[in-house]
């Protein structure tokens, strides 16, 4: 069942085998409760990070809580990377920051999405998210389903990427659009 859901397969709320989905959402909400609801040293915040990916993330990562994600299993994270406060990851399908990478407070991370046919719309669908290095995503930025955000590239504040991003670019907007490369 995990597998088919990160692979992106089509998961309705009544297959059978949905409580293991289930049962990871309810470990996540319990370890985030304790990530969120008091103040946590960096170790500390790294150790319940690790507890909540299920890898052990590197001294160097930072997170300002609160931090706020569905699933928590499918979340990988490189070197140096900081995650700003007030941050959403809808991670069943996938999210990936490589090395470097800068998430400003309040971005989403989504990686589930629902078939637009109304009879199979209580299902969802799953596709990744990969975050290049050195990245930098900018406050309030909204990151949708199967999208890739290119090496050295930025996302302005508040922008919402339906779409790749090039390395080496700057995007902003609704949808997010190219304004600039870096040279």
């Amino acid at each position: 069942m995990l597998e088919r859901d990160k692979n992106g397969e089509l998961i309705s709320l009544n297959d059978p085998e949905y409580y293991k989905v289930l049962d990871l959402i309810v470990e996540a909400q319990r370890i985030t409760m304790q990530l969120n609801n008091s103040y946590h040293e960096a170790e500390e915040v790294r150790e319940l990070f690790s507890k909540l990916t299920g890898v052990e993330v590197d001294e160097s990562f930072g997170l300002f809580p609160p931090f706020y994600t569905d699933f928590g299993k499918n979340i990988r994270v490189g070197r140096n990377v900081f995650i700003n406060h007030a941050c959403t990851f809808m991670d069943r399908g996938g999210i990936t920051l490589e090395d470097n990478v800068l998430i400003g407070p309040k971005v989403n991370l989504i990686t589930i999405n629902h078939p637009l046919d109304p009879s199979k719309r209580q299902s969802t669908i799953s596709t990744p998210i990969v975050i290049k290095k050195n990245a930098w995503l900018g406050a309030g930025a909204m990151i949708m389903p199967g999208v890739t955000i290119g090496e050295n590239s930025i996302v302005s504040a508040g922008a919402i990427v339906t779409k790749d991003v090039p390395p080496n670019t700057v995007v902003a907007g609704v949808p997010a659009k190219i304004i600039k490369k870096i040279e």
